[in-house]
């Protein structure tokens, strides 16, 4: 997959070099020349440039970047200001960090796609949210094993636990699933909500909004999310 970076603090260089360690092609900018001399041999490509300026962003390849994601942190009105910009060039994926509440809601106003907390969020998990299709979370146990949440492959939508044989298979393990349901409040008025279902049984049927809460190797678990997109 194709990245744009924007922002080379210790969160976004860190995000960076971890995917393109995976293999994927990233583009590292920002606007401190010496930063991106120090990453320039651990990412892909990395670029000097002022991310506010309209006129040297477009020259990028935008159209072509699967998921371009602002990680700009010293600077909350630039931080603002390059993610409005790329809103405005309709991007494929846009992800921008948010430094503080405020600055969240209007990130939020502006319309992207997903926000991110450096603070809470290290950039090993996003690098494996963002290279493994459908995670929705995951949980590093170490550097072999993880927790992942994920989406319930199209093909499975009907089957029980059992039937998609997942330890057999796939050398994983299912602990939970959690479901979306409609409750009552007391006034009678419906809401939907997720709910943790429990420890998994074999008889439970799996349905097109499930997340799955799967437990193996890192390994194991990248070739089940491959191999379920085929």
């Amino acid at each position: 997959m194709k990245y744009i970076i924007f922002g080379l603090g210790n969160f976004g260089a860190s995000l960076a070099q971890k995917l393109t360690e995976q293999g994927n092609e990233v583009i590292g900018i920002d606007s401190n020349m010496a930063k991106v001399d120090a990453f320039k041999e651990k990412i892909s490509h990395t670029i000097c440039l002022d991310a506010t300026d309209e006129f040297t962003v477009s020259g990028l390849p935008l159209k072509e970047t699967d998921i371009v994601l602002v990680a700009i942190g010293e600077n909350q009105g630039a931080n603002i200001m390059t993610t409005a910009l790329l809103k405005n060039f309709e991007v494929k994926r846009l992800i921008s960090r948010a430094i503080n509440p405020l600055h969240e809601k209007v990130l939020q106003a502006i319309g992207v796609d997903e926000i991110v907390h450096p603070e809470e969020e290290t950039a090993e998990r996003w690098a494996k949210k963002l290279c493994l299709s459908n995670v929705v979370d995951s949980f590093e146990l170490n550097d072999d094993y993880s927790i992942i949440e994920a989406k319930v492959p199209n093909d499975y939508i009907g089957k029980t636990v059992r039937e998609v044989s997942f330890r057999v298979e796939f050398n994983l393990l299912v602990l939970t699933i959690i479901k979306k349901v409609d409750v009552k409040s007391i006034f009678g008025k419906t809401k939907t909500e997720t709910q943790v279902q429990g420890v998994a049984s074999g008889d439970t049927i799996l349905e097109s909004d499930d997340i799955l809460v799967l437990y193996g190797s890192n390994k194991d678990l990248q070739i089940f999310l491959k191999q379920k997109l085929r």
